[in-house]
C-alpha cells in the first residue's frame, strides 16, 4: 500500500485494516453516505485515485477501489470475486424491520447481478434474446411516442421539473412495457423503487427502516401478484413473460423463485438508472452551454455526448464485490472474505486512462470505455434500452427547446446511497415564444437515426481550422490546429496523440506543441515516400484555412511522472512524443537526457527547439556525420533506475527491447505503424470464436476481424487505433492459438497465448475461446 504521501494532520493512522496495513487518516475519514462523497464522489475520492488507489474505510467497513484498471481487473476476475454481496443491504436491518419483511415473505434472492457462476451465465444465456440490438429496436417507437407526448404537455409553460414530469415516469412506463408489466400504480411504483434503494444501498435509521421495510414488502407482494397473472397468459411480448415460457424449457435454470426476485429487481434497474442517468446528463450539458449549443445544432452528436455524460456522471456510482480469496488488487492484499466497494465513477475520472477526465468533451473518442455500466460477465444487459432512451430524451429535447435553461440558484437533492445517484428534482425554463416549432411546425417531424447499441467512433470529430504550415525539417511539415470559433481545445498529457481525418485518410499523429497551450494543437508530419498516402496528402493538399477533422487527444504512451531519471529515445520523427515528454520533464525538475537519432541534421524535426531548451541534456546522432547510436552501449551506461521511453523505426525499438530483455519494466516504446495488420480476404482463413462468458460462438469471415465481429454481436470491446498499436482491444484467450499481428505484445507475451489484439490478430486454427 502507497505511503509515500504525507497523511492528514493529527495522527498519521487510525488503526489497523484487516491485511495488517495501518488505516490512513483519508481512509478513517471516507463517508459514503454523507459529506463530499455525497456531493460529488469522483471529486471525494481524488485523493484516493492519486495516493492511495485501494483503502480500506472503517466506517463502512469495505475495501475501496478508485482507479480504472483495479476496478477493470476486479470486475474482470469472477473466479475470485463475487457479485453475491450486491444486493445484500449496506446498512443491516433491525429485527423490527426484519420482522415486517417477513411479514410479506419477503425472500429477494438471487438475479443477474448477484449470482456466482456457473448459474449466473446459464440463465443470462437463457433470457438475453430480448436484449439484442434487434430485439431492442422494437421498443424505439414507443419511446418515441412517449417522449413527444410528455413533452407536449409542457412545452408551452416555459418551466417545468423535468424529474417529476418527464424523466421518471417515462422510464418507468418503458421499463414495464420491457417486462410486461400493465402500466398502472406509477406514484405507487415510484415509492417502491425509492424504498428498495435505501434498504439496499442507503443507511436508513432505526425509525425509517420500519417505513423502508413496509413499502419494500410491498413491492415483493406486488412482483409476486404480477407475476401470477402472466402465467395465466404469458404469449406478450414482455421479458418477463419470455422468461416464463423459458422456464418451461429449463426449469432447473429458471426457477419460481428466481423470476420473482427478477421481477422486482428488474422493474427498478429498468428505469431507476435511466432516469438518474438523464437527469444528471441533462444537469452537466445545460452547464456547458457550448456543448449544449452544439447537440441541438448537430444531433448526430448526441450519441457521444449522452455516453461522455454516462463517463462523468452516470447513474450508478459504485457496485459490490466479496473476495473469494487472497488475492492483490493495484499492490495491495485484500484477504479472503473481505467486502470491496469498486467506485466506477472515480474510474471514469482516472487521468491514466481518460485525457482531461474532469472535463465534459462531446467529441471524446474513447468515453464508451468508461464503466458505468459494469464490465465483464456481469456487464448491464439493458445498457443498450437505457442508451436508446437517453438519446431520444435529448433529441426531443434538444430540438424542441434549445432555448431552454437550468432554473438558477434551485438546490439539488440526493438520496444518501452508497451506489446510485441522481437529483430528485431538476427544473428548468425557457421563453415559450421562443419556441422554433411556432415559426417551424415542420420540425416536429424529423428524426434523427440512432443505431441501438455504442456510439460508432468514428461518427464523432471535432473541426479545427489549420491555423498555420511551417516545415520543420526537410520532409517534415508542421501544422498548427486551432478551433474555428476560438475555443479552447481539450487538454492532453505528453505521448499523446490526435487521429487526423483528411482526403480519405484517417492517420494518428504525436502532439508535439505545449500541453498548456489550449488553443493550439501542434504536429508534425514527415512525407513518407513507402507510405499509404496520407502524409503525402497532407503535404500536398492541405492549406492554411482548411478545416480538417481531428479525433482525440488520446494517450496510449503516458509518462509515468513519479520516477527519478529518464532516459528519452527517439529515432527520426518519433522525436514528436518526445519532445513533449522532455519539456514536461524540464518543467518537472527532473533527471533526463535525449538521445535523437537521424539521417542528417537538416531531416532531423524541431531539432533548433530541442536545442534551444534542452541543450546539454541533448544527445544527437545524425548519420550524414558518422555517429550512430548504439543502444547497447546507451543502456549500459544508463542509470539502472532510468525510465526508457522511445519511439522511432521498428529496428530501433527491437534492438531497445533485445537490449533490455532482463528488465523490461523499464521500457516505454511507441511504433509508428503497424506493418501487416490491414485484412487480405483473399488469403486470410475464417474461424470460429467462442465467448465463453457470454455464452455466445461466433464465425470470423475472412473479410472482417475479430474487433468487427464482436462488435455487430453487441460486444462491447474497447478500442482505437485499429492497428494493433494501441493495446485498447485486448482480449483475454482461454483456448487456442494466436497469430500475432500486433506491435503492443513483446516476445514473451506472445509465447503465453493468453492475451491477443481483437482488432488485427487471428486465430492460428479454426477456432479460439475467449473471456468474454
Amino acid at each position: 500500500m502507497d505511503r509515500s504521501a504525507p497523511a492528514a494532520s493529527g495522527c498519521p493512522f487510525h488503526g489497523v485494516a484487516p491485511n495488517g496495513c495501518p488505516v490512513s487518516a483519508d481512509a478513517a475519514g471516507f463517508d459514503a453516505f454523507s459529506g463530499p462523497y455525497q456531493l460529488d464522489p469522483a471529486e471525494a475520492l481524488r485523493w484516493s485515485r492519486e495516493r492511495e488507489p485501494v483503502f480500506f474505510s472503517p466506517r463502512l467497513g469495505y475495501w475501496v477501489v478508485t482507479r480504472y484498471e483495479d476496478v477493470k481487473a476486479v470486475f474482470r476476475n469472477a473466479a475470485a470475486f463475487s457479485p453475491a454481496i450486491a444486493l445484500e443491504k449496506v446498512t443491516p436491518t433491525s429485527e423490527a424491520a426484519n420482522a415486517i419483511l417477513r411479514r410479506y415473505d419477503y425472500g429477494m434472492n438471487r438475479t443477474l447481478v448477484n449470482e456466482d457462476e456457473p448459474a449466473h451465465m446459464e440463465r443470462r444465456r437463457a433470457l438475453l434474446h430480448s436484449f439484442l440490438p434487434a430485439e431492442l429496436a422494437h421498443h424505439e417507437p414507443m419511446v418515441r411516442r412517449l417522449t413527444r407526448e410528455y413533452v407536449d404537455r409542457f412545452v408551452g409553460r416555459g418551466e417545468v421539473d423535468l424529474v417529476d414530469e418527464m424523466l421518471w415516469e417515462i422510464p418507468l412506463t418503458v421499463a414495464l412495457h420491457f417486462l410486461g408489466v400493465p402500466e398502472e400504480d406509477m406514484d405507487t411504483l415510484r415509492a417502491y423503487s425509492i424504498a428498495h434503494t435505501v434498504n439496499t444501498w442507503g443507511r436508513p435509521s432505526p425509525e425509517e427502516q420500519l417505513k423502508v421495510a413496509e413499502a419494500v414488502g410491498k413491492f415483493w407482494q406486488y412482483a409476486g401478484r404480477v407475476l401470477e397473472k402472466m402465467r395465466a397468459n404469458p404469449a406478450g411480448h414482455g421479458w418477463m413473460e419470455y422468461a416464463i415460457r423459458r422456464q418451461k424449457e429449463m426449469p432447473e435454470v429458471i426457477t419460481d423463485s428466481y423470476l420473482h426476485s427478477m421481477m422486482m429487481a428488474g422493474i427498478v434497474a429498468a428505469h431507476e438508472t435511466t432516469a438518474n442517468a438523464t437527469a444528471n446528463a441533462l444537469l452537466i450539458l445545460l452547464r456547458d452551454r457550448e456543448a449544449w449549443d452544439a447537440i441541438c445544432a448537430d444531433p448526430s452528436l448526441i450519441p457521444n455526448a449522452a455516453e461522455e455524460c454516462l463517463r462523468l456522471s452516470g447513474s450508478i456510482v459504485a457496485w459490490r464485490r466479496l473476495a473469494l480469496e487472497d488475492v492483490q488488487v493495484g499492490g495491495v492484499a485484500i484477504p479472503k472474505g473481505s467486502k470491496l466497494l469498486i467506485v466506477m465513477t472515480s474510474a471514469n475520472h482516472d487521468g491514466r486512462h481518460f485525457e482531461n477526465p474532469d472535463e465534459l468533451d462531446i467529441y471524446r473518442d474513447n468515453t464508451t470505455e468508461h464503466l458505468s455500466f459494469g464490465y465483464g460477465s456481469h456487464q448491464c444487459m439493458g445498457k443498450n434500452l437505457a442508451r436508446m432512451e437517453m438519446r431520444i430524451f435529448l433529441e426531443e429535447l434538444t430540438r424542441r427547446l434549445p432555448h431552454m435553461e437550468l432554473v438558477p440558484d434551485q438546490v439539488l437533492d440526493y438520496l444518501p446511497n452508497t451506489s446510485f445517484r441522481g437529483p430528485h428534482h431538476l427544473r428548468v425554463r425557457w421563453d415559450p415564444s421562443l419556441n422554433p416549432e411556432r415559426r417551424d411546425p415542420a420540425l416536429l417531424d424529423r428524426r434523427a437515426d440512432f443505431a441501438v447499441g455504442a456510439p460508432a467512433r468514428e461518427a464523432v470529430a471535432r473541426h479545427l481550422r489549420v491555423a498555420a504550415l511551417r516545415p520543420e525539417a526537410e520532409g517534415v511539415l508542421g501544422l498548427v490546429l486551432e478551433d474555428p470559433r476560438g475555443r479552447d481545445l481539450p487538454r492532453w498529457t505528453p505521448g499523446a496523440h490526435i487521429d487526423v481525418v483528411v482526403g480519405g485518410y484517417e492517420r494518428k499523429y504525436s502532439l508535439c506543441g505545449d500541453p498548456e497551450d489550449r488553443r493550439r494543437l501542434r504536429i508534425a508530419v514527415r512525407r513518407e515516400a513507402m507510405g499509404r498516402g496520407g502524409s503525402a496528402h497532407i503535404h500536398d493538399a492541405v492549406r492554411e484555412g482548411d478545416i480538417l477533422r481531428v479525433r482525440g487527444p488520446k494517450n496510449h504512451f503516458r509518462l509515468d511522472e513519479g520516477a527519478a531519471r529518464y532516459l528519452l529515445v527517439a529515432g527520426g520523427i518519433g522525436i514528436t512524443p518526445v519532445i513533449a515528454m522532455a519539456d514536461r520533464l524540464k518543467r518537472l525538475g527532473k533527471d533526463y537526457a535525449i538521445h535523437y537519432a537521424g539521417r542528417a541534421r537538416p531531416a532531423m524535426a524541431l531539432l533548433e527547439r530541442l536545442e534551444r531548451d534542452h541543450g546539454a541534456r541533448l544527445h544527437l546522432y545524425p548519420a550524414d556525420e558518422g555517429r550512430r547510436l548504439d543502444i547497447q552501449a546507451l543502456v549500459v551506461a544508463a542509470p539502472g533506475d532510468a525510465q526508457v521511453y522511445a519511439c522511432g523505426p521498428d529496428r530501433m525499438l527491437a534492438a531497445l527491447e533485445r537490449t533490455m530483455a532482463a528488465d523490461p519494466g523499464r521500457l516505454h516504446v511507441e511504433h509508428f505503424a503497424a506493418a501487416g495488420t490491414h485484412l487480405e480476404p483473399s488469403v486470410e482463413l475464417p474461424f470460429e470464436v467462442e465467448l465463453r462468458d457470454s455464452g455466445l460462438t461466433l464465425q470470423v469471415p475472412a473479410d472482417r476481424t475479430l474487433l468487427q465481429t464482436l462488435h455487430a454481436a453487441g460486444i462491447d470491446v474497447p478500442s482505437d487505433c485499429g492497428e494493433g498499436l494501441c493495446g485498447s482491444c485486448e482480449v483475454q484467450v482461454l483456448a487456442g492459438e494466436v497469430d500475432h499481428r500486433d506491435k503492443v505484445l513483446g516476445a514473451a507475451e506472445r509465447a503465453g497465448q493468453d492475451r491477443m489484439m481483437a482488432c488485427c490478430s487471428r486465430a492460428c486454427g479454426r477456432k479460439i475461446v475467449l473471456a468474454l
